[in-house]
């Protein structure tokens, strides 16, 4: 993630400067260029994937720029000709971006981002795009099967200590747009206005002669609504002792080790039991989205996902690519085994059922209309050297919302199958690369 402030250009590889050094030099860097995201197919049973880093993509090209110092680099370390360094001394993103907004649904196939620009403006963005886009949405992805696994129950994301520090901020980022609630990252409550949680760990306990001094501490602190840590020593006997020290509107236990489900069921009658019958049950504990749906009869009320969550359940990365697509208004793909693309400048539309669901992802040249039933996903982003819109957090969090009830119902499965919807690829002409 760009540290906010900072210039964003030498978050690239290098062999896009060396390929705009040589383009100037032969004269095609200002040849009409359009370049596209798109996954060639999902992680591996997976029935859909969740659009998220768009803003922070749209945040990092407000200071893409090369500025002294970043030239000063380039100079030093000879990656590029002193005419490619005085034309980047004056370089602004002169691009128009195209593409699916944050909490959108997608497929193999689909137009996620479309870069119109010259070769030589447009090639310069594409790791930054990629490795923003591959790793916000490969998060949200995973957020999203794992709150649809929760069944409406509570989802905090509060693995900030099991990835690198920033990309713990923009993994509670793309989690909060799939439909977590809150995060355990304070500088992500800072910058993006997510709710923040916590109360104490183990440590805590440990560090008083006593689990009663200990959560005596903790509610005099945080008052009886705090949730209580009960798994550092006998479960049942902390429960006992949290009821009588906060009272029965003690806010909630949480469970970290163990058994969770036949835990939660013996904690939950032993509260009732107590008159904490609004107590709420918290687990944690490497949960994943199929130990929460394991756990969906159990009366447990909230799921804090650490580790799972900010590698992507098993799947770190989308799997995106930025391939160019038009050269000169001339649709160009290329053929490679295995890696194959498909030519033209593309637009996003998905058709929708008389009942309201969807039934089929289509993606067809751009300029060509839709058809009845359609909605056209793919929406402007980028103009002029700006965003064209600035979207909260939230409104990409309804809208992640909605597009979630038009898939059809098998979306929720977490069982391994296909995308629930087809891609059709309405291809134009094209000319192949070699």
């Amino acid at each position: 993630m760009p540290v906010p402030g900072a210039s964003t250009a030498l978050l690239t590889d290098h062999y896009e400067l060396t390929m705009l050094d040589a383009a100037l030099q032969d004269g095609t860097a200002g040849r009409a260029c359009s370049f596209e995201v798109f996954a060639r197919h999902l992680p591996q049973g997976r029935r859909y994937g969740v659009v998220a880093g768009t803003g922070r993509l749209l945040d990092a090209l407000a200071t893409f720029r090369f500025d002294d110092a970043v030239l000063a680099h380039l100079d030093d370390a000879h990656v590029v000709s002193q005419h490619t360094l005085g034309y980047l001394a004056s370089w602004e993103p002169r691009v128009a971006i195209d593409g699916y907004p944050e909490g959108e649904c997608y497929f193999p196939g689909s137009p996620v981002l479309v870069v119109d620009g010259s070769f030589g403006d447009a090639v310069l963005l594409e790791t930054l795009a990629l490795s923003i886009l591959n790793h916000d949405s490969a998060i949200a992805s995973a957020a999203s099967r794992m709150v649809v696994a929760a069944e409406g129950r509570r989802c905090i994301e509060m693995g900030s200590r099991r990835t690198h520090e920033e990309a713990a901020v923009a993994c509670a980022r793309s989690a909060y747009i799939a439909g977590f609630s809150a995060t355990s990252n304070l500088e992500a409550g800072r910058r993006y206005g997510i709710p923040t949680s916590g109360t104490s760990a183990h440590a805590f306990t440990l560090l008083h002669d006593t689990e009663r001094e200990a959560f005596a501490s903790q509610v005099a602190a945080l008052g009886p609504d705090t949730t209580v840590l009960v798994d550092t020593y006998d479960v049942e006997a902390a429960v006992r002792v949290a009821v009588e020290v906060a009272g029965p509107a003690l806010g909630a236990v949480r469970l970290d080790s163990g058994d969770l489900g036949s835990l939660a069921v013996r904690v939950r009658e032993l509260l009732d039991s107590l008159g904490a019958t609004d107590t709420r049950i918290v687990v944690t504990s490497d949960l994943d989205e199929q130990s929460i749906k394991g756990l969906a009869h159990c009366p447990i009320d909230g799921y804090g996902v650490g580790t799972s969550l900010v590698t992507g359940s098993g799947a770190p990365t989308a799997g995106f690519v930025y391939k160019l697509v038009s050269v000169d208004g001339r649709p160009v793909a290329k053929r490679s085994t295995g890696k194959p693309s498909v030519g033209g400048r593309k637009v996003g539309w998905r058709l929708i059922g008389a009942d309201g669901k969807a039934t089929l992802e289509r993606v067809r040249p751009s300029g060509a209309p839709g058809e009845p039933g359609e909605r056209r996903v793919s929406v402007p982003l980028f103009r002029s050297g700006e965003a064209v819109v600035r979207e909260r957090l939230s409104e990409a969090r309804e809208r992640h919302q909605r597009v979630l009830a038009e898939l059809p119902a098998t979306a929720e499965q977490l069982s391994r199958g296909t995308p629930v919807l087809r891609t059709e690829v309405v291809s134009a002409a094209q000319e192949e690369l070699p």
